[in-house]
């Protein structure tokens, strides 16, 4: 039975997968039905505000995200009626791809086909997958011969070249399609003879032009993440070279204390300024660490990313705010993107305090969901640091109550060893699929035969 038939709206969730029920309520409100399919608004309260300016179709903050939610609630719940909703939005998507001129990642037309090759392998419609491969086609279409290589622009992080490449890794498994990552390899190679690959200058509102960022979405940690993804594809040497490159410089430029880490958002200037979260701290950076302990076994690496969390859980958070964690929740710079952390740094260290410490941050998370109105569960949040009295609500994922949502699934999901689901993760993810330790597994396996 659906959770949405066994609780009052009107109660506080107590749990990660009843306060997912809650978001997946409220975003059913933005719905917007045409001859397309579906899609959402960014924000359904009446004069209701959204962080960002309309990004209908975008897994950052659109449909492809919301698709994805709704996917894992469908998985989650056993409830038909969320698998129809990441129907219509896939069907939007399959309707409005062309419409795209961003190729990239989370802004972009890589996401769409991202989302659309996931709704097709969890709905088995073959519309999704073929509109996916042809929205493939066309990124693959648009690379350029660069001066010093393949690629679609001269950005090589996560926000530009880096996320194009993760996705067609991506496609080509899914969609088996060989030759997507035949040029995602090419592309990278571009980016592998970079010197320090994903070193970038402050090219973003409000850095100064000099500054260096070492994060994740726009700087350092995130390319070292893409090249140790495209060694453990190719087992190519290069591309670790190139990602150990990367790693070297964020541990350089990390703030190491009694076993604990952290990254400046950018340097040389912002070398006190910590942020916590994904886009730019150590939620992001972690990532990296792992995935290069992922394709190599070396424990040293896993061993940094344990520092990054412990610095993130003796910061004092989610009680404590700091100029790194500030009045936001969302997946890309605030509470869930650490609950994503937590509950994959488990899966694969196996120690129960990043579990605890995961559903600390949850229950944090739900705690603060506004939900007085009985149409569901949205958070409000200053979205921009530097804004703390724009506060807004969105639905989408890496800035809203899909992303949230999502998060507090992925939780749910690493307490079930002896009936395991698959989450859905992102291409720029490295934890297991299945959020559970291996020995636990085994252990329920065992228990079971």
């Amino acid at each position: 039975m659906s959770p949405d038939q066994t609780r009052s709206s009107s109660a506080r969730a107590e749990t990660p997968l009843t306060a997912a029920v809650m978001a997946g309520r409220w975003i059913r409100t933005a719905a917007v039905d045409d001859g397309r399919g579906r899609h959402w608004k960014a924000n359904p309260d009446p004069r209701g505000r959204s962080a960002l300016a309309a990004e209908p179709a975008s897994l950052y903050a659109g449909a492809a995200g919301i698709v994805l939610f709704f996917l894992e609630l469908a998985a989650a719940t056993g409830h038909e009626a969320y698998l129809e909703d990441a129907r219509a939005g896939a069907r939007y998507l399959a309707a409005t791809w062309r419409d795209q001129t961003d190729l990239s990642l989370y802004h972009g037309l890589t996401g769409t086909v991202f989302a659309l090759a996931e709704a097709g392998w969890a709905t088995g419609e073959e519309e999704f997958e073929e509109a996916a491969r042809a929205a493939a086609d066309r990124i693959v279409r648009g690379v350029r011969r660069l001066d010093d290589g393949l690629g679609w622009s001269r950005d090589p992080a996560q926000r530009g070249d880096g996320g194009i490449v993760l996705g067609l890794l991506h496609a080509a498994g899914i969609l088996g399609v060989p030759a997507y990552e035949e040029v995602a390899v090419e592309a990278g190679r571009r980016i592998a003879r970079l010197v320090v690959p994903g070193h970038r200058f402050g090219d973003c509102p409000g850095l100064p032009t000099d500054a260096v960022t070492p994060g994740f979405l726009s700087g350092t940690a995130g390319t070292a993440f893409l090249l140790a993804r495209l060694y453990g594809v190719t087992g190519d040497g290069r591309f670790l070279e190139a990602a150990r490159r990367g790693a070297d410089f964020v541990r350089t430029v990390s703030v190491v204390t009694g076993g604990c880490a952290a990254v400046p958002h950018h340097v040389p200037q912002g070398r006190n300024l910590h942020y916590l979260g994904f886009c730019s701290g150590s939620a992001g950076v972690a990532r990296m660490f792992c995935e290069l302990h992922r394709v190599t076994g070396d424990r040293g690496d896993l061993d940094w990313a344990e520092r990054l969390a412990r610095g993130v859980m003796r910061s004092g958070i989610p009680r404590r705010r700091t100029d790194g964690y500030w009045n936001t929740v969302c997946q890309c710079c605030g509470t869930a993107g650490l609950v994503e952390l937590f509950t994959g740094l488990w899966a694969v260290a196996g120690e129960e305090r990043y579990l605890e410490f995961a559903r600390t941050l949850a229950e944090d998370l739900i705690a603060r969901a506004t939900g007085h109105d009985d149409r569901g569960y949205r958070w409000y949040q200053a979205y921009r640091r530097l804004r703390p009295g724009e506060v807004t609500a969105d639905t989408g994922y890496m800035v809203g109550a899909a992303g949230v949502g999502a998060a507090l699934l992925h939780l749910d999901a690493a307490g079930l060893a002896g009936g395991p689901r698959r989450v859905v993760l992102l291409p720029d993810n490295p934890f297991p699929a299945i959020p559970v330790p291996a020995a636990a597994l085994r252990r329920a396996a065992e228990g079971n035969g």
